[in-house]
Parts: C-alpha cells; sequence; structure tokens
C-alpha cells in the first residue's frame, strides 16, 4: 500500500560569511536583537553555532558563522567559559560546557511534558509505542517516550543516545540538513553497522535521504535493532529563528509495523507533529 505524505521542504544551506556580507550579517543580527540584550543575543547565537557544528570550533570559525567581529567573539566567549556553558580545549578551541547539561535537563523535562499528551494519541490510535527525539549535536537522544498496548524491551527509550544514520528519526532529521552538513557529521561519527540492514556508506544514505526528503517520513528497516521498525516525521520548525531539531515516531517490532500501518501512521505522525510545533511556538 502506498503510503502518502506532504513532502519536507528543502533547505538550502545558508552560505558562509565572507568580507564582502560579514557587514551585512552583522547588521541583520543587530536588528533581529532590536528591543533585547544584543550581547545576550550573540552569546546563544554563538552556543547555537557550537551545538550544530560538532560542539567544538574555533574563534576563526564562529567568525566566519555568526559574521561577529573576533572583538565581540572573544568577549562573548571569554564569559561563556568564565560561566561555564564553553570550555577551552588544549586545542585552544571551544566546546560546549558542563553547565549547559543544567538547562538540558531542564529542558528534556519540559519536552517529556510537553510531548505526552500527543504521544499517548499516537499509542491509543496505533497501538504501537510512540516517540520523541532531538538532534543533540552528533546524536539522536529520545526525550519522551509512551509505551505501546504490547510490552516489548527495545533501545528507544527516553534518555537513550544513538548515531543518526540507522534510526528513522535521524534520517528524517538530517533530511533537512544541508549536504554539506551531514557529509561532516557522517566523517565526525562514521557510519558503523548494527545489523545486516544498516546502510554504512554515504551514496546509499545520501539516496535514503533523498527518499525520505521526497515522502515526507523516514522508516527504519531494523537498522539499529533486529525485528524492530520505526517511521518518522519531522516537528515542523516555527518562528523566524531555529529551534530544537525535533522528530516524532512510533517503533515496534516488524511483524506488527506493516505497511498498512504505517500508511495509517504518518498522517498521524504529521498530525501529532504538527500539534507540539504548535505546543512550543
Amino acid at each position: 500500500m502506498p503510503i502518502g505524505a506532504p513532502p519536507l521542504p528543502h533547505i538550502d544551506r545558508i552560505l558562509p560569511i565572507n568580507e564582502k556580507n560579514a557587514g551585512v550579517a552583522v547588521a541583520a543580527e543587530e536588528s533581529r536583537s532590536t528591543g533585547g540584550v544584543q550581547s545576550i543575543a550573540r552569546a546563544f547565537r554563538l552556543l547555537e553555532i557550537v551545538a550544530t557544528n560538532g560542539g567544538v570550533m574555533g574563534l576563526s570559525q564562529l567568525a566566519v558563522e555568526s559574521g561577529f567581529p573576533l572583538p565581540t567573539i572573544h568577549r562573548a566567549v571569554r564569559t561563556l567559559v568564565d560561566l561555564g556553558y564553553l570550555r577551552q580545549e588544549p586545542s585552544r578551541q571551544y566546546a560546549l560546557g558542563p553547565r549547559l547539561l543544567l538547562l538540558a535537563e531542564s529542558s528534556s523535562t519540559m519536552l517529556n511534558t510537553l510531548a505526552a499528551p500527543h504521544l499517548r494519541r499516537l499509542v491509543d490510535e496505533l497501538g504501537e509505542t510512540a516517540n520523541l527525539a532531538l538532534l543533540d549535536s552528533d546524536r539522536i537522544a529520545y526525550v519522551a517516550q509512551v509505551p505501546g498496548r504490547h510490552s516489548m524491551r527495545m533501545f528507544t527509550e527516553v534518555g537513550r543516545r544513538v548515531l543518526p544514520h540507522c534510526t528513522a528519526v535521524g534520517k528524517v532529521l538530517l533530511s533537512t540538513t544541508a549536504a554539506p552538513e551531514v557529509h561532516d557529521l557522517l566523517v565526525r561519527t562514521g557510519m558503523p553497522r548494527y545489523t545486516d540492514h544498516t546502510l554504512t556508506d554515504e551514496v546509499s544514505f545520501g539516496a535514503e535521504l533523498d527518499r525520505t526528503r521526497e515522502r515526507g517520513y523516514a522508516v527504519d528497516e531494523g537498522e539499529q535493532e533486529v525485528g524492530v521498525r520505526c517511521v518518522a516525521v519531522a516537528v515542523p520548525q516555527v518562528g523566524p529563528r531555529p529551534g530544537a531539531r525535533l522528530a516524532v515516531s512510533i517503533s515496534g517490532p516488524a511483524p506488527r509495523m506493516t505497511d498498512e500501518l504505517l500508511a495509517e501512521a504518518v498522517p498521524a505522525l504529521h498530525r501529532a507533529a504538527a500539534a507540539i510545533a504548535d505546543d512550543l511556538a
């Protein structure tokens, strides 16, 4: 049975800032900061950039990605290091600091509470385990779950962090990520084989992302765990600035996760994802 869903929008890669357009980028950033404290806005922007580039960056890289002047970046980074939100590595690059764990823990609790009613509706409708996951640096982190009506222990449990190339939620989130960024992530993490179905080369994975982008959902065909099938859709981004990269999924044993159930699940997942996006707006 064909499985239909609206296609995910293609997201073009933002060109790196260079000397010719750096002033425009800074002016745009300052315009967005009107009415707020600009130094705070810039500090959070730098943390977002580090988080979306593997969690470790140098000052020159931050300048290219942000468009901020180096003296501004240096002051902001020094403050973030003093506060524990960044730390300096022996390489003199900067990595996300341990104090962010406090914010991450509170954020995960909030997301779990917010998503729970929508995940429960999915379980009531489809019977299988429903999950909410996010792309956290180079890993997929499961932040909320409502177990299905049938008892079965799977890798999808709250707090679990896995590589994205072998999960439906990872595929659907990477399908909305620019190809150079996907390449860099795969270089950093590798593509280890977990089962006979795991995609372990970048060409095949790229083709899978193309299919995911075209149909608007991703499927894990026993690629992380033998005998488990999963289908996922991305939670739409809301507002002018990017937020957490979230996806919602259902998972269960392959004999129950039939094509017919997936056909029923895809529109239900899109409804849940839209509802979660509305709650986050």
